[in-house]
C-alpha cells in the first residue's frame, strides 16, 4: 500500500504515466494514462493508502482480466505488490445511455437491443462466475466504434462494497432498471444511481414503463415489469433468461454512432424537472452536463464516456462559431472592392516570393526536374478501405448430434454476387435456436489472403434473430474472432470490426434465427477493408 503521492505524470510499473485525473472518490482515484510501451491510451485505478479492500479489488479486476466477451471492458494489469496499488483497464470513449436520454427516451427496437446486448455481456460474464451487482445508466456505453460495452465488471461491487447472495437476479433487476431508463428516460432506482428524473412510483414500486411513456408494447412492458417484481408476471432469473426474453421482441438494429434517442423537442422538456445536481437540457444543446458521479464509480465518468471531448456549451447557447471580426451589420461595397484587390495583390505578391525562394538551392528538387506541389501536403490521407472480393464462399455451420443442414450449401455464389436478391437460406427449425440441432449456420467467405476487416455489410430479407460476424484464419468457427453481430431488419445492416480485424475467412452467420417461419436468408455480403 503506497504512502506517497500520487499526481499527474507519476509513472506505475515503469510504463504507466498517469495524465489526467478523471474522479476522485471513494477511496480510489480514476486517471487517463499513457501505456508508454504500447503507446495507447488506458484507464488506471489508483488507491488512498487507507482503502480498506485494496487487495479484494486486484483480485477481483485480476478475475475480470480472464473474460473474453468484446462487450465487458478489458482490464489489461493488476497488481498490489509495489509501493503502488492499481488497476490497468481498457480507455471506453463513447456515450452513456445516461447520456443519450439526456434528451429523450430511445425508440423501444434499439432499447431493447441495447438492452439485449448488455444482458448476453452480463451473462457471459455470470458463467465465469462473476458480476456486477452495481449496474445503473452510467455503466452502459456505446462506443465510438459502434459497440456496446459494460464498466465495472466484479470491480465496481469492491469498490462500493456491494454482495449478494443472488448476484443473478441482482444483476437482472439492474438489467431491468437499465431498459427501464432506456424506454422511459426515468430511473427507478436509488436516486445515487442516476440524475434522470425518478419514475413515478405506488406503494414502492414504480409505475410500469407503459403508464409513463407512451409507444411501448405489452411485449417489452412486461419483460420490464418481471425484472422489477412489477405485477403478478413471473420473475426473471438470470440475464440469459432477460436476454432471451428480448430475443422475442422487435429489436431495432443500432446505429453505428452514439445518440440512439429520439430526435429532441423544438422546446425544452416539461415533463418533470430534473434533480438539482443536473441542470434542464436545453434543445438546441447536443451534449449534456456531467452528472455528479457515485461513490467509486466506474473508469468512465457519467454520462459522456469519451472523456477527452470539450465541454459542452452553456444552456441556451448555439453550437454555431461566428468568426471574431464579425460585428454584424452590411459592409460597404466600396469596402469589399477594396478588400478584394489589397487580397488579390497580397496573393500575387506571396507567389511570386515562393516561386522565387523555390529557385533557390534548385539543386535540391528531386530526381526528373519535377517541382513540387506543397499545397498537397496538407491534404487528408485517402482512406485505403474498400471493398474486397473473396475467391469463393463456403457453407459454414456448428451442428450438435451429428445433425447437418442440407439446404445451406445451395446458392452460395448468389450472396457475392453484387446483388442483394441472392436466395441462400437454411432449412426451416422448430425454434429460434435451431431445434437444437445447431449453434449456428451461415456462409464462410474465403478472401484468398490474409485482410483487414474494416465491416461487413449484409443483405437479408428477413427480420430479427441474430447475425454474428467473425473474423481469423481457420474455416472453424469456434477458432475465429467474434467481430460483432446486429438483428436482420428486412434490409442491410452493418457490423463494424473496431478495431480492424485481420484473417482469411470472414464469417456471417445467424447464431438465432427469426421467428415465423424459423429459418435464416441471406441476399447478399459485402467485406470492406484493406488488404493484410
Amino acid at each position: 500500500m503506497s504512502t506517497s503521492v500520487i499526481e499527474p505524470g507519476t509513472r506505475l510499473a515503469g510504463r504507466y504515466r498517469l495524465e489526467e485525473r478523471i474522479s476522485d472518490s471513494g477511496g480510489s482515484s480514476l486517471w487517463k494514462a499513457i501505456d508508454e510501451i504500447l503507446a495507447r491510451a488506458v484507464a488506471v485505478r489508483t488507491f488512498d493508502p487507507e482503502f480498506p479492500r485494496i487487495a479484494e479489488a486486484v483480485t477481483s479486476a485480476r478475475s475480470a482480466s480472464r473474460l473474453t466477451d468484446p462487450r465487458l471492458t478489458q482490464v489489461f494489469d493488476a497488481d498490489d505488490s509495489g509501493e503502488s496499488a492499481y488497476i490497468v483497464s481498457e480507455w471506453v470513449a463513447g456515450e452513456t445511455l445516461e447520456g443519450m436520454l439526456a434528451k429523450a427516451p430511445l425508440e423501444p427496437g434499439r432499447a431493447a437491443t441495447l438492452l439485449y446486448e448488455a444482458s448476453e455481456a452480463i451473462s457471459a460474464a455470470h458463467a465465469a462466475g462473476l458480476s456486477h451487482l452495481c449496474l445503473t445508466p452510467r455503466d452502459l456505453v456505446w462506443t465510438t466504434g459502434g459497440t456496446v460495452k459494460i464498466l465495472g465488471i466484479a470491480t465496481d461491487a469492491v469498490l462500493r462494497d456491494r454482495e449478494s447472495d443472488d448476484s443473478a437476479a441482482e444483476d437482472v433487476r439492474g438489467l431491468g432498471r437499465m431498459l427501464y431508463a432506456a424506454l422511459t428516460a426515468h430511473w427507478p432506482g436509488d436516486e445515487d444511481g442516476s440524475a434522470l428524473p425518478a419514475a413515478p412510483a405506488s406503494d414502492g414500486l414504480p409505475h410500469a414503463p407503459r403508464q409513463v411513456q407512451a409507444g411501448i408494447s405489452h411485449a417489452i412492458d412486461a419483460i420490464v415489469c418481471r425484472c422489477l417484481g412489477i405485477g403478478t408476471g413471473e420473475p426473471l432469473a438470470s440475464p440469459a433468461d432477460l436476454a432471451k426474453a428480448l430475443r422475442g421482441v422487435p429489436r431495432t438494429p443500432l446505429p453505428l454512432f452514439a445518440g440512439l434517442g429520439n430526435a429532441p423537442p423544438a422546446a425544452p422538456r416539461q415533463t418533470q424537472p430534473r434533480r438539482p445536481a443536473t441542470p434542464p437540457p436545453a434543445a438546441t444543446r447536443p451534449h449534456r452536463q456531467p452528472a455528479p458521479e457515485p461513490a467509486a464509480a466506474s473508469h468512465v465518468p457519467p454520462p459522456r464516456a469519451q472523456h477527452h471531448a470539450a465541454p459542452p456549451p452553456p444552456p441556451g447557447t448555439s453550437t454555431r462559431t461566428t468568426p471574431a471580426h464579425s460585428h454584424g451589420g452590411p459592409k460597404r461595397p466600396a469596402n469589399r472592392a477594396l478588400i478584394g484587390v489589397a487580397a488579390a495583390a497580397l496573393t500575387v505578391i506571396v507567389g511570386l516570393g515562393a516561386w522565387a525562394l523555390t529557385r533557390i538551392g534548385g539543386d535540391d528538387k528531386p530526381e526528373g526536374g519535377g517541382a513540387t506541389d506543397n499545397s498537397q501536403t496538407s491534404a487528408p490521407p485517402k482512406s485505403t478501405v474498400a471493398k474486397l472480393t473473396p475467391q469463393r464462399p463456403l457453407a459454414a455451420e456448428l451442428p450438435m448430434g451429428g445433425h447437418t443442414d442440407g439446404a445451406i450449401s445451395k446458392n452460395l455464389p448468389s450472396v457475392v454476387d453484387g446483388k442483394p436478391s441472392g436466395n441462400w437460406e437454411t432449412q426451416s427449425y422448430a425454434d429460434a435456436d435451431f431445434g437444437r440441432y445447431s449453434k449456428g449456420l451461415g456462409v464462410l467467405l474465403d478472401m484468398g489472403k490474409p485482410v483487414k476487416v474494416a465491416n461487413v455489410k449484409i443483405y437479408s430479407p428477413v427480420s430479427g434473430g441474430v447475425l454474428q460476424v467473425r473474423v481469423g484464419n481457420s474455416q472453424s468457427p469456434t477458432d475465429l474472432k467474434r467481430v460483432g453481430e446486429q438483428t436482420p431488419n428486412g434490409g442491410e445492416v452493418a457490423v463494424p470490426a473496431n478495431p480492424q480485424a485481420t484473417g482469411r475467412y470472414v464469417l456471417v452467420w445467424f447464431t438465432q434465427l427469426p421467428s415465423g417461419p424459423f429459418k435464416g436468408r441471406l441476399g447478399e455480403i459485402a467485406v470492406y477493408g484493406s488488404a493484410g
